[in-house]
């Protein structure tokens, strides 16, 4: 049983981080939008590659307020509740296996 607990551990860890690098990339991605960029950019295509599924079906809601988007806002904060939820309970199974 230690080895399972060993594996939900991993897990747990691996799906922080994810949360966490889609979180700090967002957070890029907001900032960039205050700048002139090239959209051709192949580092603004990738950014706007793993970004976009996340933030595309928060903009069909009505989170816009003028020309503010409060996408990003509402991204942050399921983010930050699937990595608490997700994780807690990775790490819960992990200490129930003995790791």
């Amino acid at each position: 049983m230690f080895v399972l607990g060993q594996f939900f551990a991993s897990f747990a860890l691996l799906f922080s981080m994810v949360f966490k690098l889609l979180y700090f990339l967002i957070a890029i991605r907001v900032l960039l939008s205050w700048f002139p960029v090239d959209p051709f950019n192949d580092v603004i295509r990738t950014l706007h590659a793993i970004t976009d599924p996340i933030l595309e079906p928060l903009r069909r809601l009505p989170l816009n307020v003028g020309t503010i988007d409060f996408s990003p806002i509402v991204a942050f904060i399921l983010l930050t509740f699937l990595d608490s939820f997700v994780v807690g309970i990775l790490r819960r199974l992990a200490m129930q296996f003995g790791a």
